[in-house]
């Protein structure tokens, strides 16, 4: 049985998918050509394999099928006919316009058959296994008695959902609903209530880890950026989680490596002479670190050329720079400038605990204070951040 770790359970489908499309290609070719030795272009149907996987994640990922659980296993089959389906015209066209025409299309059919028929057995099996695994969540109900009565009955008729009512509030002006937070795994909220109290419980929740689900009035099902589900007939709002998904940050990750270790190839003869320049403009070190905070607020260390002198916070301590700081040296003022200064920092994207793209990462003292200010400045923390990317409300010293 399968250990209830969601992430864990995604790459171990993800590997079964894998493994089923390489298999079926593989025997696809075996039928089609039963006596191997005298195929000609045997082995060029594997030179198709790897972009045959990527363009797959990639479909199963729009078509939503590394997330089974919580649907009907008539939709894993739909959503897996049109990813198929949708391969297999991509594999078509790319044999088509690389001029292979020694690529048989009976073989690109029958690989997409067999590739249907046991993907959907494994996905099956898996489905069956991730329902098994499901945990009921608990909920609170916050409307009026009304719609909370209707809704409860809904979520009665869609037992698949596995959500169970624990909690009603009928008052939610008297914040009641705060003292439970700690028992439920979600709220539902009624479409009665205010913008304000809306609002107010959806920046709770974000903020809690709690998931929230919104039944919206009719304003707001003109409103756009929010999925909008159902409870049986009732249409319902669910928020796009603020965190990155599994099959998100594996494709980013995957960039990120292939960008960073790319440009250290080519750049590595600029870093050196940039850190030649630094080291005969001024005493100390070429390059330095600093702790910043990065994805779940965990702090580490960034690398990045030295732009200042090597006293700039001995008497002042974390000070943001400023235009014409005198603590900036002459290599350090170009280098700033031209952001030469951040190309260290690739090191930090093969370490891991940076990305090529995302938000700059602050020093602790200013995200404290960053917090305060801003409420919405911890969603910054929800992924990795980057070399470049949207810059912070203020930038950083050195």
């Amino acid at each position: 049985m399968l250990p209830r770790l969601p992430m864990f359970r995604k790459l171990v489908l993800l590997i079964g998918d894998i493994s089923i499309l390489l298999f079926a290609m593989y025997l696809a070719v075996l039928l089609f050509y039963p006596n191997v030795k005298t195929a000609t272009k045997f082995s060029a149907y594997y030179n198709m394999l790897p972009l045959m996987v990527v363009m797959a994640g990639i479909l199963f990922n729009v078509n939503g099928l590394f997330t089974l659980a919580r649907k009907k296993f008539a939709e894993i089959v739909l959503g897996l006919a049109v990813a198929e389906f949708n391969l297999l015209i991509v594999m078509m066209a790319i044999s088509f316009l690389s001029n292979e025409f020694s690529y048989s299309r009976t073989v690109l059919v029958l690989t997409a058959m067999l590739q249907f028929i046991l993907l959907a057995l494994w996905k099956y099996l898996f489905w069956r296994i991730e329902r098994s695994l499901l945990v009921t969540k608990s909920a609170l109900l916050i409307g009026d008695e009304a719609e909370c009565l209707r809704v409860i009955g809904r979520l009665n008729l869609a037992s698949q959902l596995n959500i169970q009512v624990r909690y009603i509030c009928n008052d939610s002006e008297s914040n009641n609903w705060r003292s439970v937070a700690d028992e439920i795994d979600m709220m539902i909220i009624c479409s009665n209530l205010t913008f304000k109290i809306k609002a107010e419980i959806v920046h709770f929740c974000h903020n809690t880890g709690k998931q929230v689900v919104l039944i919206p009035d009719l304003y707001e099902l003109f409103c756009a950026g929010i999925e909008i589900d159902k409870i049986d007939d009732i249409p319902v709002f669910r928020p796009r989680s603020l965190m990155p998904t599994l099959e998100q940050r594996s494709l980013k990750r995957v960039l990120d490596l292939t960008v960073a270790s790319s440009a250290l190839l080519f750049l590595w003869p600029l870093m050196l002479v940039i850190a030649i320049l630094i080291k005969l403009d001024s005493p100390g070190p070429a390059v330095f670190s600093q702790v910043r905070v990065g994805r779940h607020g965990r702090e580490f260390k960034v690398y990045k050329f030295r732009s200042m002198n090597q006293e700039a916070e001995q008497k002042t301590g974390p000070v943001l720079a400023t235009q014409n700081d005198p603590r900036i040296t002459k290599v350090g003022s170009f280098i700033r400038a031209t952001r030469l200064d951040e190309l260290p920092q690739l090191f930090n994207v093969l370490l891991g605990t940076m990305s090529i793209v995302g938000p700059r990462p602050e020093r602790p003292f200013f995200v404290e204070q960053f917090k305060q200010d801003i409420p919405e400045y911890v969603y910054r923390h929800n992924v990795k951040p980057g070399i470049t990317g949207l810059s912070s409300p203020r930038r950083t010293v050195r």
